[in-house]
């Protein structure tokens, strides 16, 4: 809330003030108690101008009718410079709307000639003070007074009091409060690059150290305050003057001196100058209403937030809120969070006690788990234990295998417990001996799911982000290493605060999951779907290695003959793998037309290159061309030979928080990146085999499912039919945009109406789709506007898609996948545009994606429940692959059909292809 007068005011700055004890900042604001405190100062109106000019008014208005541009940029600004700057106080000064302040009494023309007010900013600065309000964010004004003199009082009080004084202001006036201790943040453009601007960049652009920039600004004018300068004098030259002449009054003393149009100019003009002067003298020394303390520690009012911004329509806003300022305020983080000291049990007998004591200390809340892995294993094995809980924990060395009554109490499933990467946790203990069970929650997946475009979702960034807490010291050495440096005790206490992290993390992001609408996601999805990957992962897939050398082999030929046949193009051999040689030959020997030009030349990546193959058709490109895809795919296949074990099958790792649309990725190896329609790519894929015991592997997947899917959230009647009919979804829509009959569609207008459908459900603009399909704009243009004629509800849905997320501040899946988007309403054109087309995507990706994963547990579930030995091994993109024992096929293709087709409820039918085969290739369709 506002905070309220005190009765100590902020008075004129005098010596003894200057040795005044600042107040120790908050660590949730600030750094560390007993560093520098950090005062941040706005002005309020300058900048929420620059908001409104930032944000287009139209897409931002309540239901009310009020425009809320200003005040939603204004606040998401004020969201981003305390996560950024991490103040300890802070503090928004505002003009009063009177015009009684003395420069206009001295002047009446000040600030005169300026643009009149824009009618959609009316009211925004009365609702910008309430949300300063509703965040516990002080507000100052002073009648008789301007914004600009609030910052330099309070520059003043904070610089004598020992603080870093941080003002944001788009006011140059500002510039003369610049010191060791004071700095301004001028926005460059809107209010979302806001740089620095410290005394060495004053001078750098305007030619004078801070103190003197008024000086400078009296000579020049200020076209924005209507103060008219000397006629043909620059910033140069009022710089040299006051170098020369030792500042302003220097300068006019010896205004005779000058010589020349410009000293004739100065002299004609040394009233105004004068006049200039004192208008633009920041006042130091008001009396304000609020003391230093009361700026301290702002922390938001949840009911008041929730209600004002119910009003303002805010949605995506109030979740930055919290996570910026917190909720209440409160000590520290690092001292809230308290791990307990760990039992180390010296025995079976005391094990078993030290765990009926955690689940004592537990109660019904999930136990946090941490699995310690040796490391340089080819697969992991577990090493030690921990267990923590809010008042107890317990750490266990394994040594040669897992204690009996751990076994039993990690495998129990009626002890929840809550873990860090359960999958990696689970091989761990798997190769160990034991089984874990009763997992409740994987922190990762639930920070993932709460906030899916974070970059990290480790331990380490997750307790940092969420909790405060630092457990970047807590990589405890491991085995022998902690024993001979003394460290068994402090090793145990690490692990102990990692598990006791995981379970405070549990404690804090189940709420969140449940506010955001991800609870069910959790539970019902994404960890029964990471048990599935952990058996896939364990099982791999078998490889035939005779095949994989003799490819090897075919590759590396393959490889050579076309770098011989490039050289042979050019009349001598060159390093077809460095760049800088390929310019040379490209566009000196060569002469072929310039690629984009990059900071080393021009480019040669391999979009740009196959342009140039295109138009002039060089038998250098072409086998140039051909060398980097054998040498690819042949890197590709050595990745696959170094990846296979000694059971002869490859084990690859999925990844289920790595993509933000809640795709799996693929790694180590990544089997996502082989080609499918290349001969090449598919002779990759004949190296993958049923493994001994089993006869053959099925692949299925689903046709066109995001077209489908954009079909079920579009409601379009055309696409629908088409589905619904059986027909060739593109040939349908190619005859209705061409004015043909289905039969009539070419090979050509198939493959420029697939390529539109796709492209447009990803933002795909007319230009973009004119250089895919290599046609002019025009063309491009009139394509996708004939099949917005003809597919309207497919036009509606692009729209409105967007505008939903830009109100909401998040996408949503049709199982309730939720990506946020803050960047809907960035003032940075380029990051807004980037997020439209996210929002246009994610849904129908993200859908793509949940099917999918609805389909993998189906399929496994009822492997399982038919007491089937076929296993599920592989997931690549919409396509999954089934080993299949003797005699299974029949079941094996009836569940997976079944399955698949009916892993959701959608207005079209999902069409699954299944191919089998004793290779993977051979089960292609």
């Amino acid at each position: 809330m506002k905070k309220p007068p005190r009765a100590t005011r902020l008075a004129p700055v005098t010596e003894t003030s200057r040795t005044a004890a600042a107040p120790a900042p908050h660590a949730t604001t600030g750094g560390a108690a007993g560093s520098r405190p950090r005062l941040l100062v706005l002005d309020g109106h300058s900048m929420a101008f620059r908001a409104f000019f930032a944000l287009p008014a139209d897409s931002f208005q309540n239901a009310a009718g009020q425009h809320t541009n200003a005040v939603h940029g204004f606040t998401s600004m004020l969201l981003n410079l305390v996560r950024d700057q991490k103040p300890t106080h802070v503090a928004v000064a505002f003009d009063v709307s009177d015009e009684t302040t003395h420069r206009k009494a001295e002047y009446s023309e000040y600030k005169g000639g300026r643009n009149e007010t824009p009618a959609e900013f009316s009211g925004q600065i009365g609702y910008i003070k309430k949300v300063m309000e509703a965040l516990g964010v002080a507000t100052i004004e002073l009648p008789g007074h301007e914004a600009d003199d609030i910052l330099a009082t309070l520059a003043a009080h904070g610089a004598a009091a020992g603080f870093e004084v941080l003002l944001v202001s788009g006011d140059r006036d500002t510039f003369q409060l610049v010191n060791d201790d004071v700095t301004v943040l001028y926005p460059r453009k809107g209010v979302s690059d806001i740089p620095r601007m410290d005394a060495a960049a004053i001078e750098e652009k305007y030619f004078v150290p801070p103190a003197r920039y008024p000086d400078l600004a009296a000579l020049v004018g200020e076209s924005a305050d209507n103060l008219p300068g000397v006629p043909g004098v620059g910033p140069k030259t009022a710089a040299k003057w006051i170098a020369l002449y030792d500042g302003l009054d220097g300068v006019l003393a010896h205004a005779a001196e000058i010589k020349g149009k410009a000293g004739e100019s100065l002299r004609a003009n040394i009233g105004a100058v004068e006049r200039n002067r004192r208008l633009n003298r920041l006042l130091t020394d008001l009396e304000l209403p609020l003391a230093l303390e009361d700026l301290a520690d702002p922390r938001p009012e949840r009911a008041a937030v929730e209600a004002l911004f119910d009003e303002l329509e805010f949605k995506a806003l109030r979740t930055r809120v919290y996570d910026v300022f917190g909720t209440e305020p409160g000590e520290p983080a690092e001292d809230a969070f308290a791990a307990p000291a760990p039992v180390l049990p010296a025995d079976d007998a005391e094990l078993a006690s030290a765990l009926t004591a955690l689940g004592k200390a537990a109660r019904e809340a999930p136990v946090g788990v941490v699995v310690r892995a040796a490391a340089g294993t080819p697969r992991p094995v577990a090493e030690a234990v921990a267990l923590a809980s809010a008042g107890a924990a317990v750490v266990v060395h394994l040594d040669g295998g897992v204690p009996a009554p751990l076994a039993a109490w990690l495998a129990d499933p009626a002890r929840p417990k809550a873990v860090q990467d359960y999958k990696e946790a689970a091989k761990a203990l798997r190769s160990a001996g034991a089984e874990l069970g009763g997992v409740v929650d994987d922190v990762a997946i639930s920070g993932y799911l709460a906030e899916p475009d974070r970059r990290s979702y480790a331990l380490a960034d997750l307790a940092q982000h969420h909790l405060g807490v630092d457990l970047g010291a807590t990589a405890a050495p491991s085995g022998q290493l902690a024993l001979e440096f003394g460290g068994a005790e402090a090793a145990a206490a690490s692990l102990a605060k990692e598990a006791a992290a995981v379970h405070a993390l549990h404690a804090h992001l189940a709420p969140v999951l449940a506010e955001r609408g991800a609870a069910a996601l959790l539970a019902e999805l994404e960890l029964p779907l990471a048990r599935v990957l952990l058996e896939m992962e364990w099982t791999g897939i078998a490889v035939e290695r005779g095949q994989i050398d003799a490819l090897m082999d075919e590759l590396g030929a393959a490889s050579e003959a076309a770098a011989q046949k490039a050289y042979a193009a050019i009349g001598h051999e060159v390093n077809l793998g460095s760049p800088k040689q390929l310019q040379t030959v490209l566009f000196e020997e060569l002469e072929l037309p310039k690629t984009k030009k990059i900071k080393t030349g021009y480019t040669t990546d391999a979009a740009s290159l196959k342009e140039l193959l295109d138009k002039t058709g060089h038998p250098f490109l072409e086998a140039l061309m051909a060398h980097r895809e054998s040498s690819k795919l042949r890197q590709m296949v050595e990745t696959l030979k170094k990846a296979v074990t000694g059971d002869g099958r490859i084990h690859t790792t999925y990844a289920q928080t790595i993509a933000a649309t809640g795709r799996l990725s693929s790694n180590n190896p990544n089997l996502q990146n082989i080609p499918i329609r290349s001969e090449e790519g598919r002779r990759v894929r004949d190296v993958f085999v049923a493994g001994e015991g089993f006869e053959s592997l099925l692949s299925a997947d689903y046709s066109q499912i995001e077209m489908r899917i954009m079909a079920h959230l579009s409601g379009d009647e055309g696409l629908i039919e088409a589905y619904r009919s059986g027909e060739d979804l593109h040939r349908f829509v190619g005859a209705r945009i061409f004015h043909v009959e289905p039969a009539e569609v070419t090979g050509e207008m198939r493959s420029k109406v697939k390529a539109m459908s796709y492209g447009l459900a990803y933002g795909l603009s007319s230009f973009g789709l004119s250089k895919q399909l290599e046609i002019s704009v025009d063309e491009a243009r009139t394509l996708m506007k004939d099949y917005f004629d003809r597919f309207g509800a497919v036009r509606d849905y692009l729209r409105g898609v967007v505008e939903q997320a830009r109100q909401d501040g998040y996408t949503s899946t049709i199982f309730g996948r939720r990506r946020y988007l803050p960047d809907l309403t960035s003032t940075n054109r380029v990051h807004r545009e980037l997020a439209e087309r996210i929002a246009l995507n994610s849904p129908i990706q993200g859908s793509a994606a949940d099917i999918i994963k609805r389909a993998m547990l189906g399929v496994q579930r009822e492997l399982h429940g038919q007491g089937l030995r076929s296993r599920l091994l592989l997931q690549i993109h919409d396509e999954l692959v089934v080993e299949v024992a003797p005699g299974e096929e029949a079941a094996v293709r009836a569940i997976v059909e079944e399955q698949m087709g009916g892993a959701a409820e959608l207005s079209v039918p999902l069409d699954v292809q299944i191919g089998v085969g004793r290779t993977w290739n051979d089960a292609g369709h």
